[in-house]
């Protein structure tokens, strides 16, 4: 009776101090590898959180998305600025800087059609915004 009280408590403690959500030292670019896509969320000022999946690539090791011209617009309208959420297969990162790539804008379009068979018709639709994902690791005192 005593070792159920024990897990239970335990369990509640892990909840209670987000052991459930990724943590920025669970930040790896090779699982971008195998997604299909990643979800991501922007806070639009009437409507709040908005999730949407895009297509994902990873070029030099760094995680990056392109974006059409409506999930570009909603990305700058982010109440959060440059911090949105991303899921990836079955882990979520609530706390992930983008950083405007254009630099990267060819390499992510070649990476794209290797990775994705459809996109030889989806590169002829505009995509005015390449984005770099990233995640700080964990200040040392966070990970305390």
């Amino acid at each position: 009776m005593r070792a159920k009280w024990v897990a239970a408590l335990a369990m509640l403690v892990a909840c209670g101090f987000g052991l459930g959500r990724a943590m920025a030292a669970d930040w790896d670019p090779n699982v971008f590898k195998t997604a299909e896509t990643v979800d991501l969320r922007t806070i639009g000022e009437q409507e709040g959180e908005y999730w949407f999946p895009v297509w994902v690539v990873v070029v030099d090791d760094q995680v990056f998305v392109r974006l059409g011209s409506k999930a570009a617009e909603r990305m700058r309208a982010n109440k959060t600025g440059s911090e949105i959420g991303v899921r990836v297969h079955d882990a979520q990162f609530d706390k992930v800087q983008t950083q405007d790539a254009p630099e990267y804008a060819e390499r992510v379009n070649n990476a794209m059609g290797e990775k994705y068979w459809s996109d030889i018709f989806v590169r002829y639709f505009s995509h005015p915004m390449t984005l770099r994902l990233s995640v700080a690791p964990p200040a040392a005192a966070d990970r305390r």
